[in-house]
Formats: structure tokens, C-alpha cells, sequence
């Protein structure tokens, strides 16, 4: 593990860029102290020197290289793809893939990332597509890994497979448990629930010898109980659960402000709950849990929310100098390799024919 981390930031990315990247690494630093951690800025010289002053941050901390192209954030990744070169997103990720950053986050445009990210730095996963996005989703045990939420619409036995693998080392690294237990999404927990491909992927991760801590099939409300660590799934059905759980919470929180403000009965009482309200506040706030890195990728690559604030950068940071700071590219590709020998050998081992009976 690297003593000494450097990530690169594309500094113009996201809805806000400079004022927004540079005030997330003086948060990060807050909170995290930044020990052995420097930042390589790609953008615009003037406007994130600008920013840096108000922060009290220097050429000691951050290494600035200037590009006054952008990738815009509503571009098709095709067109991003064929002018892109050159751009802060570019660069950003070039420098991981030159070697001399050791992860990259980005707030731009999530296509334009991923296809950017899959063109330079290859994908190391040979199933897969294009890298899978994984959110960490707040639950009632603590945080559970949910992926993918969005990449790959539809996913054949294999690819879960390495979803539960890069799942499983994501939250390791991330989240700091050493075995996480890991489950596939489904309608049912029963073993014969769910179409083909989920329950060939069951029968692997339990009897493939790939050392997993594997659960089962959980359902849907077992995301938010965290009933497993690392939930698995295709990002068709990923991507509604996302949306689904965010419109709900949009929900309550209206539901919740609408009665507490109903009437002045309802606003004393919110006043003496406001501790305890705050507090629920902070376990779901977006902010804590902002970050997606992008899984199966030969380098690491975090998306931060295009609005997020400094608070909601410095986590996406965070993560991404975890990653840098684990073994998580070595964990996948040892588990990758163990898989790619179980596939083998269940290819070549001699089929059992049942004789008809009499």
C-alpha cells in the first residue's frame, strides 16, 4: 500500500466545478487530516488558483496543470469520446493511467466518465460491458454496497458474479469490514425463485470455492434492514431500487416537514425533537454517502453527484483514497482468477446422463 497518495481531481466537473472541488479538499482534509495525500487539479489555472486562495490552500498541497477544455455536462459519451482529449476529464484520468495518480474522482458527466474511463484505462473485468457503479446505501446496520446501479442493463450469471467479487473488495476497503457478507437481489430468498441467470450465480458464489461470505437471495427490504454488507444485481433493477428508495425518502422528508409545521402544537414539539431530528438528518444525508466508484476498471475511478457540496466532494475523495490506499485491484483480480478457473473447470468436467427409467 502506497504511504504517499496523490488523486487526480478534474477540476471543472459537476455543476458547481472549481469552487465546489477545491473547497472539497480543504473538507477532506478537516475531516480526515489528509495525512500523505496531495491533489493533481486539472482545469482552468486562473479559477482554481482563485479558489485556493480563498481556502488557504497552496502549491504544497495541490499541483495545478491548466486545460481551458471541458466536457460539457448534457454531451453524449460518443461526442465526449471524439473531443474530449485535452479536456479536464481527460487528463484527469490519463494521469492514473500514466501512472502518476493513483485514483481519479470526477463530478461530470457520469456517460461521458464512464466511456472516457473505459477508453483510456481498459476494463479488467473481461465480462463485463462497461464498469459497474456502486452506491453505498444507508440501512439500518450502517451502510450496504448496492451494485450495479446503473451500467449494465442486463447482467448474465458471470458479470453478478463479479459484481458480488469488486462488491465484496469495495466494501472491505471502503467500509472497513473485514468479511462482508454479500447476497443477490431477487423476488424470493427460496432457492428456486428468480429467472435463470440469478440462480446460476447463487449456485456459484455457494459451492464455487471462490471464498466469499455469501448469504443467499435477499429481496428488496432487505437493502435498507442491511441485512447483508454487499447486495448484488443488474443495473436495470439496480437503477430503479436507486430512484425508487430516493423518491421515497423525498417523501417522507415532505410528509415529515408538512406535519411538523402543521401547527404551533406540531412546531413545539419539533423543537424539543430537533436534537434527535438532526441527527436522523446526518444518517441520510446525501453528503455522507456521496461517491460512486466505477468497478472492473484497470485504475480507480470515483463519480461524485454533479450538485454535490464541498462536504459531499470530501467524501467522494475519501473514498477514493481508501481505495488507493487498499488492496482492492489485487483482491478483484486474485477473486477474478479464482472464477475464471471454477468457469473452467465446470466447462470441461464429463456431464452426467440420467438413463431414463423403466
Amino acid at each position: 500500500m502506497p504511504s504517499s497518495i496523490l488523486i487526480s481531481l478534474d477540476g471543472m466537473g459537476g455543476d458547481h466545478g472549481p469552487p465546489v472541488v477545491i473547497a472539497g479538499i480543504r473538507d477532506y482534509r478537516k475531516q480526515h487530516g489528509g495525512e500523505g495525500v496531495r491533489f493533481l487539479v486539472h482545469g482552468d489555472e486562473a479559477s482554481i488558483r482563485g479558489e485556493m486562495a480563498k481556502c488557504g490552500l497552496g502549491d504544497d498541497l495541490i499541483d495545478v496543470r491548466h486545460t481551458d477544455k471541458v466536457v460539457g455536462m448534457e454531451e453524449k459519451p460518443a461526442q465526449a469520446m471524439r473531443r474530449g482529449k485535452g479536456s479536464s476529464l481527460w487528463n484527469a484520468i490519463e494521469a492514473v493511467k500514466a501512472g502518476e495518480a493513483h485514483a481519479v474522482v470526477s463530478a461530470g458527466n457520469t456517460g461521458a466518465l464512464m466511456a472516457i474511463a473505459k477508453l483510456i484505462l481498459r476494463m479488467s473485468a473481461h465480462g463485463l460491458e462497461r464498469p459497474a457503479i456502486v452506491a453505498s446505501w444507508p440501512t439500518l446496520r450502517g451502510v450496504t454496497a448496492v451494485l450495479d446501479v446503473g451500467a449494465n442493463i442486463e447482467s448474465d450469471a458471470e458479470q453478478l458474479i463479479e459484481f458480488a467479487i469488486m462488491g465484496e473488495a469495495f466494501h472491505a476497503a471502503v467500509h472497513g469490514v473485514a468479511r462482508p457478507t454479500v447476497g443477490i437481489l431477487n423476488v424470493g430468498s427460496e432457492d428456486m425463485k428468480g429467472h435463470e441467470e440469478v440462480r446460476e450465480a447463487s449456485r456459484i458464489l455457494r459451492d464455487g470455492g471462490l471464498g466469499l461470505n455469501y448469504h443467499g437471495f435477499v429481496e428488496g427490504d432487505d437493502i435498507a434492514k442491511g441485512t447483508v454488507d454487499v447486495v448484488v444485481t443488474d443495473g436495470f433493477t439496480g437503477n430503479i431500487a436507486l430512484k425508487t428508495a430516493e423518491g421515497v425518502a423525498r417523501f417522507i422528508s415532505a410528509l415529515m416537514r408538512e406535519a411538523l409545521t402543521s401547527s404551533l402544537q406540531a412546531k413545539i414539539g419539533a423543537a424539543i425533537a430537533m436534537p434527535a431530528l438532526k441527527a436522523m438528518g446526518r444518517r441520510i444525508d446525501p453528503s455522507s454517502i456521496n461517491g460512486g466508484p466505477l468497478l472492473g476498471l484497470n485504475g480507480i475511478v470515483v463519480k461524485s453527484h454533479g450538485g454535490a457540496d464541498a462536504k459531499g466532494y470530501a467524501n467522494a475523495i475519501r473514498i477514493a483514497v481508501d481505495l488507493a490506499r487498499s488492496d482492492y485491484l489485487t483482491k478483484v483480480q486474485d477473486s477474478l482468477g479464482r472464477l475464471s478457473a471454477t468457469l473452467e473447470l465446470a466447462a470441461t468436467a464429463p456431464q452426467t446422463v440420467t438413463e431414463p427409467s423403466q
